[in-house]
């Protein structure tokens, strides 16, 4: 019995590093081999490839399933694209996007908590949202709001979906349509903030959705919490701190200069 314990933990062990180095090769493969074949093709195919369990299921399953890995696959994506349209050379912004892809998949991506989902979904909306909007920036406005209203759905849903709110489809929906809406007002600018030679680029919107995404969901919680009782006053702190917060960033750090 001693020695069959022993077994089933050494598999234990033996198959938690094979994760762990599948994870590490997936987070660095993906930025590498974006960056020398010089097309995101083979990143985004990696990535599909890495969520083959998604697809290994009946047809009637399969839109379910594609649904609960919205989130992670949107990551996912977003890290690849932003790697291509940072350049054909290793910049500091690929290590920081390869190793943040490896924290993602190692140590965030498995949390379960309400704070982790939440935290999780706000990722997936700020790299969601900065790949949307520098991948579009010369296309028709039309894709970039169709793609948000995907970001913002797929965000909701990944917090919604382990909550108690019997109408979390319509609650997603609407939040889907509020990004959309909100990325067809912002796609008359893209403004664009770069640092230097390093390859970072990050885009208003992006910043303006994750501080819109997070105050959506505190209000959410605390009428769900309050219910009848429900005051602004129960909001009011977020809500005026990202009103103000959007302000000061629309207001005093929209030069043109950095312009897309």
């Amino acid at each position: 019995m001693a020695d069959y314990i022993l077994a089933r933990k050494s598999r234990n062990i033996a198959s938690s590093l094979v994760h762990l180095f599948l994870n590490i090769l997936l987070g660095i493969g993906s930025v590498i081999i974006t960056v020398l074949s010089g097309s995101p093709v083979l990143g985004l195919l990696l990535v599909l490839v890495s969520k083959w369990r998604v697809f290994a299921v009946r047809f009637r399953y399969l839109w379910l399933n594609i649904k609960s890995n919205l989130v992670d696959l949107i990551v996912g994506f977003s890290i690849v694209l932003l790697t291509y349209y940072a350049g054909m050379s290793f910049l500091p912004v690929d290590f920081i996007l390869a190793g943040f892809y490896c924290i993602w998949l190692i140590f965030i991506k498995p949390l379960s908590s309400e704070n982790a989902t939440l935290a999780q979904s706000l990722i997936a909306v700020f790299l969601g949202t900065s790949a949307v909007s520098i991948m579009t920036a010369n296309l028709n406005s039309i894709v970039f709001v169709l793609l948000e209203f995907l970001v913002g759905y797929a965000a909701s849903r990944h917090v919604l979906i382990q909550s108690s709110d019997k109408d979390f489809r319509l609650t997603t929906l609407v939040c889907g349509l509020v990004f959309a809406e909100t990325a067809w007002i912002c796609s008359t600018w893209s403004i664009l903030y770069t640092f230097g030679n390093t390859g970072i680029r990050i885009p208003q919107v992006a910043i303006i959705m994750t501080i819109f995404a997070f105050v959506y969901n505190y209000a959410r919680q605390a009428m769900i919490k309050y219910q009848d009782d429900f005051r602004f006053k129960h909001i009011s702190g977020p809500v005026l701190f990202g009103i103000l917060l959007i302000g000061i960033i629309v207001i005093f750090f929209s030069n043109p200069i950095f312009n897309i």
